[in-house]
């Protein structure tokens, strides 16, 4: 059984030859979207492969052509589905203290005082920094925090958690 990673959404298509609009959630968009390579459109009823023919970046998204799909209308129908790749894709070796999205969510997260806060859900890729989505552990909206090494003290991926060092007003609600 083939394991999936979700590596970008398409949120709209872009001009009328074909090209999609697509969010992504990968760190990395220059060797997932590079030419030649395959991605899977997820929709509803079926996973379609696809080639990329094409790659740029447009604003905060990425824009992605694929061989066969020249036309607006032929891309209109994945808007809303998920682009991914097979698990066993992924780059064999991360440098020391890099991990992959999925590593990441779904870990919890305590204070260096054993505290704890929640668990992350999502990562954003905003700017100069990561910023991870934080379930509160109690009732509350979702925090927020900058993925720098003042703040994630260390990740422990055999003990499912994150140690963190909250910045004065980090956490207050």
């Amino acid at each position: 059984m083939t394991d999936w990673l979700n590596v970008g959404k398409i949120v709209n298509t872009h001009g009328i030859h074909g090209e999609v609009r697509v969010i992504s959630r990968t760190d990395f968009q220059e060797e997932r979207y590079s030419t030649g390579n395959t991605l899977y459109i997820k929709t509803e009823n079926e996973r379609l492969p696809v080639t990329v023919a094409k790659w740029r970046q447009h604003k905060q998204f990425d824009l992605i052509t694929f061989e066969g799909f020249d036309n607006v209308n032929e891309v209109e129908k994945f808007k809303g589905s998920l682009l991914q790749v097979d698990a066993t894709t992924l780059q064999d070796q991360l440098a020391e203290d890099e991990f992959y999205y999925h590593q990441i969510i779904g870990l919890h997260v305590e204070t260096v005082d054993g505290r704890l806060v929640g668990t992350v859900k999502e990562i954003l890729s905003p700017g100069a920094n990561d910023v991870w989505v934080i379930a509160p552990a109690e009732k509350g909206k979702d925090i927020l925090i900058p993925y720098i090494e003042s703040v994630v003290k260390s990740i422990l991926l055999e003990e499912n958690k994150v140690i963190i060092e909250p910045m004065e007003g980090l956490l207050d609600g």
